[in-house]
C-alpha cells in the first residue's frame, strides 16, 4: 500500500481538485484525458475542503433485492464496515453504483455520514443517490452522482475491488482527492512529488492572471506574461 507524508498530505487538502489534475500534468510531462471523474457531480456541502485519503473500495446495487438471504446481506455490510476502517489513513469510501447510469436507490445519507464519520473515513466519492440533505453530520463531504429521496433496495455487492466513478478507475488503496469539481487518482509514484508540483502550476498563473486583471491589459502584455510564466520551473 501505498504512504502519504505530512508535507504531501497537507499540500493536497490546501489545492482544489483543478490544481491537482494541473500538477499532475506537470509532474507527468504532458496532458492526459485518463484518471479523473468525467460526468458532473453533486456534493453535500460545497464549502467543505477537498477529500483526500486511500481508496476503501466496494460495488452497491439498488434497482432489485439483493439475491441473499437477509442474514448473509447484512453480514456483509458489517464487513463493510470493517474494510473501510481498517489500515492506516486518511481513507475515503469509493462506491460504484452498479445501477448506474439509472440510479434510483441512496446508499448515503444522515445513517451511513455519521457511521463513516464515527469510523474515521475522510469522505465518499461515488456515482449513487445521495440523500438526507440538510440533515447529514458537518464536515463529511459525499461527491455522489445525483440527489434522491429513497434507498430503494441498496445492498453492498462487492468489497475491496476496481471500480469506475464516472469514467476514473480506481483500485483499493488508490490515493484519492475530491472535491465538488469531481475526483481524480493521484498514482503511487507522484504522490510525494506534489507539493513541488502543485507550487509550481500556483506560481506559473500568478504572471498571467496578475497582468490579465491589471489596467492597461493588451496582446503585448499577454505574451510577455506567458514568457515569463514559462521560466518558473
Amino acid at each position: 500500500m501505498a504512504k502519504i507524508s505530512s508535507d504531501a498530505l497537507s499540500a493536497l487538502r490546501k489545492a482544489d481538485t483543478p490544481t491537482v489534475c494541473n500538477a499532475l500534468e506537470h509532474v507527468m510531462g504532458g496532458r492526459t484525458a485518463e484518471g479523473f471523474t468525467k460526468h458532473p457531480v453533486v456534493c453535500a456541502d460545497p464549502s467543505l475542503p477537498p477529500v483526500v485519503g486511500f481508496a476503501r473500495t466496494a460495488k452497491i446495487r439498488a434497482s432489485s433485492p439483493a439475491q441473499k438471504p437477509a442474514v448473509e446481506v447484512r453480514a456483509l455490510r458489517m464487513q463493510y464496515y470493517e474494510y473501510v476502517s481498517a489500515g492506516e489513513g486518511p481513507t475515503v469510501a469509493v462506491i460504484e453504483d452498479a445501477d448506474w447510469p439509472h440510479v434510483i436507490g441512496g446508499f448515503w445519507g444522515e445513517m451511513q455520514v455519521a457511521q463513516h464519520k464515527g469510523l474515521g473515513v475522510a469522505g465518499t466519492v461515488t456515482n449513487g443517490v445521495l440523500r438526507d440533505l440538510g440533515m447529514l453530520d458537518e464536515g463529511y463531504q459525499v461527491i455522489a452522482g445525483a440527489v434522491g429521496p429513497s434507498h430503494a433496495f441498496v445492498h453492498v455487492t462487492e468489497l475491496d475491488c476496481p471500480v469506475t466513478i464516472f469514467g476514473m478507475t480506481v483500485r483499493p488503496d488508490d490515493l484519492i482527492h475530491a472535491d465538488r469539481h469531481g475526483a481524480v487518482v493521484v498514482p503511487a509514484e507522484h504522490i510525494e512529488r506534489m507539493p513541488w508540483a502543485i507550487d509550481v502550476v500556483m506560481r506559473k498563473e500568478v504572471p498571467i492572471l496578475s497582468a490579465a486583471r491589471a489596467p492597461g491589459f493588451n496582446i503585448e502584455k499577454l505574451r510577455a506574461a506567458w514568457l515569463e510564466a514559462d521560466k518558473i520551473s
